[in-house]
């Protein structure tokens, strides 16, 4: 065998053991996302089950750990978006650890100074959030984050503020996603990665 065929096989290998490492990886990260996201029942209103992430906020490896994971494999970010309220918690330590500013999107009059609105559908009426209009520059390259993906309108009407501002919308950061609600199809040709699917 020539050294070149030698040094692609070690190569090739590398790569198995670096995927496996990685799938062992997620999947580690996956269990103690979920070990430590509890399900509130009827909250709420009865019949909804809340996912509560205060336990895994409260450990400070596992929160360290989720938040690493989720600024990963983005390439260049000039904007962290953080949808209100939880997104507020995860979206800032990803900032920061992406050298990245942060934004909030926030309900509609929430924000002091000029701002876009957008408007979605939920089960029963419409809600509005807002984003500062001079808070994404023309071409900024911009990271949704929020905690939990369920229906996706709100992440939906998020990208659209961060396009009407002129950004570049790179992909959504979930930590969890609800995927018997499909959230998925209401961003279509979005990157959306989530640390663990219930």
């Amino acid at each position: 065998m020539s050294d070149a065929r030698a040094a692609g096989g070690e190569a090739n290998q590398a790569t198995t053991l670096s995927s496996g490492s990685a799938a062992r990886a997620d999947s580690d990260l996956a269990q103690l996302i979920s070990a430590r996201v509890r399900d509130i029942a009827d909250y709420p209103q009865p019949g909804i089950v809340f996912k509560d992430i205060t336990p895994l906020l409260a450990d400070g490896q596992a929160f360290a750990a989720a938040v690493a994971a989720m600024a990963a494999g983005h390439g260049r970010i000039d904007k962290v978006v953080g949808i209100e309220a939880r997104g507020f918690i995860l979206a800032a330590p990803v900032a920061l650890s992406l050298g990245a500013g942060f934004v909030p999107v926030r309900k509609q009059g929430k924000l002091p100074g000029a701002s876009y609105a957008e408007s979605y559908r939920l089960e029963y009426g419409t809600a509005t959030i807002e984003v500062h209009t001079d808070a994404i520059g023309p071409g900024e390259r911009v990271l949704i984050v929020d905690d939990v993906l369920a229906t996706g309108g709100t992440a939906a009407a998020t990208a659209s503020l961060v396009r009407r501002s002129g950004g570049e919308v790179v992909g959504v950061s979930v930590l969890l996603e609800l995927g018997f609600l499909d959230g998925r199809a209401s961003l279509p040709g979005l990157e959306v990665m989530t640390l663990l699917t219930a």
